[in-house]
C-alpha cells in the first residue's frame, strides 16, 4: 500500500478520486457579458459548475465583466481579466468573442450565442476550431425562415415584411438578411431592410415601415434592440405591426412572437466546456456545438391588441403562451 493510502486508512478515510483531487486546484473563470439583461444567467451557470465540482470560494473564483451594450469596452475588460490571470474566459456574444480572440493572450475562450463562428473568423471549422477558442453557435440566421412562416400563419394576408438591422454590424446584417430574403421570396413576401443603430433610428424605422405599408417586422438579436425591447413593443402596437424576435424576453416585454434557441440553455452548455478546459482539454480540440433546443413563445395579449387570431397550429407548436 502506498504511503498516502496507508495514512488515509489510518485516519479512516479513503483516497479521493483523481477527478475530485484535480478540482481542488483553485481556478479563475472570467465572464464577458453584453448587457445587464444577461446577468440573471450567472446564478444557474454557477450552479452548473458546482454540479461539476467547481465551487466558488473553495476551488473557483468567477470574475464577471459587463460591457453594458458598449462594445468598445470589450478589449479593455478582456485585458482586465487577463491581468487577473483567469484560466478561461466565457464570451457571451460574437462581438465579445472577437474581442477576446484579439486580446486574451492565448487564454482559452469559450463563446456562447455566436451566429457564425467560422465565417466570423473565430474558428477554422466547427469540428476542429483550432486556436484557443470553442463554444456554441446559436444558428441565428437559420431561424429567420421559421419566423417568417409563423408571421404568415398569424397574418394570412401578409405581403410586406421589414427587417430591422444595424449597418455597423455588417456580418450579422448581411447573413441575416440573406436568409430572410430567401425565405421571404419562397413565401411570396417582399422584404424591406430598415437600418437602426440608435434608439432614435428605431423610432424612425417604425415610422418608415408604416409609410411603406409594412405589416410585420423581423427583429434580429442585437444589444440595442434588447435594451429597447419595451419601446419596440410599444411602437409595434402603435403602428399595428406583427413582430418576430429570437428570444423570449422580447415577447415578455410585449412583442408578438419569438422563435429561436433557448438562451439560458445555450449559456449553461458552456459550463461543460469550461469544466473540460479546467481539467486540461485544449479548446481547439473541442468541436463547436450547435444549438438544438428551440422555443416558440407567443403573446396572446399582444395578438388580441393587434386584432390577430392565433391559429391552433401555432398554439400547438408554442413552448409558452403569455397571457
Amino acid at each position: 500500500m502506498k504511503r498516502r493510502e496507508a495514512l488515509l486508512a489510518t485516519l479512516g478515510l479513503t483516497a479521493m478520486p483523481l477527478r475530485f483531487a484535480e478540482a481542488e486546484r483553485y481556478r479563475r473563470v472570467g465572464i464577458l457579458l453584453p448587457a445587464k439583461l444577461n446577468e440573471n444567467l450567472i446564478v444557474p451557470f454557477r450552479e452548473r459548475l458546482g454540479a461539476l465540482g467547481w465551487v466558488e470560494g473553495r476551488n473557483l473564483a468567477i470574475e464577471v465583466r459587463n460591457v453594458q451594450n458598449r462594445y468598445e469596452r470589450a478589449p479593455a475588460l478582456t485585458r482586465e481579466l487577463v491581468r487577473l490571470k483567469v484560466d478561461v474566459i466565457v464570451a457571451a456574444s460574437t462581438a465579445l468573442a472577437l474581442a477576446a480572440k484579439d486580446t486574451s493572450g492565448g487564454i482559452p475562450v469559450v463563446f456562447a450565442w455566436v451566429a457564425d463562428p467560422v465565417g466570423s473568423g473565430l474558428a477554422a471549422s466547427l469540428a476542429r476550431p483550432g486556436g484557443n477558442l470553442t463554444g456554441l453557435s446559436n444558428l441565428v440566421f437559420e431561424v429567420a425562415p421559421k419566423q417568417l412562416e409563423l408571421l404568415k400563419a398569424l397574418v394570412p394576408a401578409l405581403k410586406r415584411v421589414a427587417a430591422l438591422t444595424d449597418s455597423k454590424f455588417k456580418g450579422t446584417r448581411i447573413l441575416f438578411n440573406e436568409a430572410a430574403t430567401r425565405a421571404a421570396a419562397s413565401l411570396g413576401l417582399s422584404l424591406l431592410e430598415l437600418d437602426a443603430g440608435t434608439a432614435g433610428e428605431i423610432d424612425e424605422a417604425f415610422a418608415l415601415a408604416a409609410r411603406e405599408h409594412v405589416e410585420a417586422m423581423l427583429i434580429p438579436p442585437h444589444p440595442l434592440y434588447a435594451e429597447q425591447r419595451q419601446r419596440i413593443a410599444q411602437l409595434a402596437l402603435q403602428y399595428r405591426l406583427a413582430t418576430a424576435f429570437q428570444f423570449r424576453s422580447f415577447v415578455a416585454a410585449g412583442g408578438l412572437i419569438s422563435y429561436g434557441t433557448d438562451l439560458t440553455d445555450g449559456f449553461l452548455r458552456t459550463a461543460a466546456y469550461v469544466d473540460k478546459i479546467l481539467r486540461g482539454a485544449k479548446p481547439g480540440d473541442l468541436p463547436i456545438q450547435q444549438s438544438d433546443r428551440f422555443e416558440l413563445v407567443v403573446n396572446r395579449g399582444t395578438a388580441k391588441a393587434l386584432g390577430l387570431t392565433i391559429s391552433k397550429s401555432v398554439l400547438l407548436q408554442a413552448t409558452e403562451v403569455i397571457e
